[in-house]
């Protein structure tokens, strides 16, 4: 199951935040995703639509913070990653990615 959240701008849109488990044994603890879209079935969607066929938002666990809503407002996609280890601590110096660098992979 995926932990995420969400948070609502004030111009109406949202931003959906979501940590997946890695699907590699040996691979990073796991991705956290940032989608900015309309509302949260269209970022939903959107994650969707790239292969994430089995992702689902409940509740609001772990929502967005201040400055990954800034990083993911910034991009021009409106989509970013990064890996999450185990301890739910993000390691300061991993930049947010765009989503093409994972598809790529």
């Amino acid at each position: 199951m995926a932990a995420g959240g969400f948070c609502k701008l004030p111009n109406g849109s949202v931003v959906v935040a979501l940590n997946l488990p890695s699907p590699a044994a040996d691979g990073p603890a796991g991705v956290r995703f940032l989608v900015h879209a309309q509302n949260r079935a269209r970022a939903l969607t959107r994650l969707r639509n790239l292969g994430l066929r089995g992702v689902y938002l409940r509740g609001n666990a772990a929502p967005p913070t201040p400055d990954e809503i800034t990083a993911v407002l910034h991009h021009p996609d409106g989509l970013i990653w990064r890996t999450a280890p185990d301890n739910g601590v993000t390691v300061a110096t991993e930049l947010w990615r765009p989503i093409r660098c994972l598809l790529r992979a």
